[in-house]
């Protein structure tokens, strides 16, 4: 399995693989701008062409921007909806510049305006930004998401939904997040459970579009539809809970990204946790 981290890019997203190799990820995510701003500061030529050549010698296995907090390209509010979509747009430009080839998107939130509206509008942001970076490998894939409040993508089938209104478009993909799905009422922490849940997942979104995962613990209840993330082994999904992913081996080349709570103090030990569930799980 491809395990891996969101690392920081302070100071110049050329220094984030080797964060990432320092803490003992295979793969890494990070945000390509500010994440609580709308706008960032341009990447420089070289400290693009710096962040390219230090991802190719850290020998890392798997790259993805998270896009920013603030976007919200469901929004019923037009102003909102464009600043979204020109931030959304602008995320994609960024990966393409860094050679990254996913762009990870929180789908929105309908702000109690009407779902089936909403999913129009989400997929026609992400046309958009899709347009904007014809010609590069960049894939926009859509977070699960826990179902809090007005948020979309707790469902498979919301999900699904936009990938139809993108035109079914091969740069769609998903994300899952397991403490996202078992906040939605998934259970992902049992060998039937899985089972089961991919095979939701194989009818709605098919399992060769999943192109990425997020590793989380939980620290609310299955079904909770509340989104707090936990260490591994320290939530509701509990450590051995990640032993039906871990061990599947049709996502043996997806990049699965920690976004644990301590972050980069907590993250070796997190890592070391679901190393010790993959070897366990595969006795």
């Amino acid at each position: 399995m491809v395990l891996g981290a969101h690392v920081s890019s302070a100071g110049g997203v050329s220094l984030s693989p080797a964060r990432g190799v320092e803490l003992g990820c295979e793969a890494i995510q990070i945000f390509a701008k500010n994440q609580r701003q709308w706008k960032g500061n341009p990447i420089p030529d070289a400290e693009a062409q710096a962040f390219r050549e230090n991802y190719a010698r850290s020998k890392l296995r798997g790259a993805m921007v998270h896009d920013t907090y603030l976007i919200n390209v469901g929004s019923p509010e037009p102003a909102m909806w464009t600043q979204s979509r020109d931030a959304l747009v602008d995320e994609a430009r960024r990966c393409a510049q860094l050679g990254i080839p996913l762009l990870n998107m929180h789908p929105g939130a309908h702000m109690g305006k009407g779902l089936a509206p909403a999913l129009e509008r989400i997929a026609k942001a992400i046309r958009e930004a899709l347009d904007a970076t014809q010609g590069s490998p960049v894939q926009i894939v859509l977070e699960s998401m826990a179902g809090q409040g007005t948020t979309i993508g707790a469902r498979f089938e919301d999900l699904r939904a936009i990938r139809e209104h993108c035109g079914n478009d091969p740069r769609v993909g998903y994300c899952l997040d397991t403490c996202h799905l078992h906040a939605a009422g998934f259970d992902i922490a049992t060998s039937a459970g899985w089972k089961d849940t991919m095979k939701q997942a194989e009818e709605q979104l098919g399992i060769g579009r999943i192109k990425a995962f997020h590793l989380n613990d939980s620290k609310t209840p299955q079904g909770s539809h509340v989104d707090r993330h936990a260490s591994i082994g320290q939530g509701s999904i509990g450590a051995k809970g990640f032993a039906p992913l871990l061990s599947d081996k049709r996502f043996a080349d997806r990049p699965m990204i920690l976004e644990t709570p301590l972050g980069e103090e907590g993250y070796p030990k997190d890592l070391a946790v679901l190393r010790r569930v993959l070897k366990d799980a595969s006795k």
